[in-house]
């Protein structure tokens, strides 16, 4: 009979160590490989996400700038109309109140022209009776005086 095995060789040790450190370097090689795939993976995901949320956000603040832009304009717009519609009330409001004024001094103009005009009638007819009374109390005076000087003692 032989001496040699029928069953399988076993390796030495050095085989051992060398198989153990193919095995690992594969294995670390194969998982290094993984990680970087899963990296650029997880590196597109993000720079997509940040992208389409840029876009997003630069729509939306846009969207907004323009409803600010709208809103202030309207605003101005009936700060404008407000202030239109108080300066043409307050124009028809001093026109109104000029023409008041106008009124109430003319009338006093007429009230003074008519005052004056009869106190000069007043003046007229008090001045003409003046002198018509003064004109016959001189007659009266000079007739008394003429009787007196013609009968002394019966005054």
């Amino acid at each position: 009979m032989s001496t040699n095995s029928t069953g399988p060789e076993e390796k030495g040790f050095f085989e051992k160590v060398k198989d153990t450190i193919e095995h690992l370097w594969d294995g670390t090689k194969e998982t290094a490989e993984e990680v970087k795939d899963k990296a650029a993976d997880t590196i597109s995901n993000l720079t997509h996400k940040a992208s389409a949320e840029k876009k997003t956000a630069t729509k939306k603040a846009t969207a907004v700038k323009k409803a600010v832009t709208t809103k202030a304009g309207g605003t101005t717009a009936k700060a404008k109309a407000v202030a239109a519609d108080v300066k043409a009330k307050a124009d028809n409001k001093a026109k109104a109140i000029k023409a008041k004024a106008t009124d109430e001094s003319a009338k006093a103009k007429k009230a003074i022209a008519n005052v004056k005009a009869e106190a000069a009638v007043k003046a007229k007819t008090i001045t003409a009776k003046a002198k018509t009374t003064g004109a016959s109390v001189k007659r009266s005076t000079a007739r008394k005086h003429a009787a007196a000087d013609k009968h002394p003692h019966q005054l």
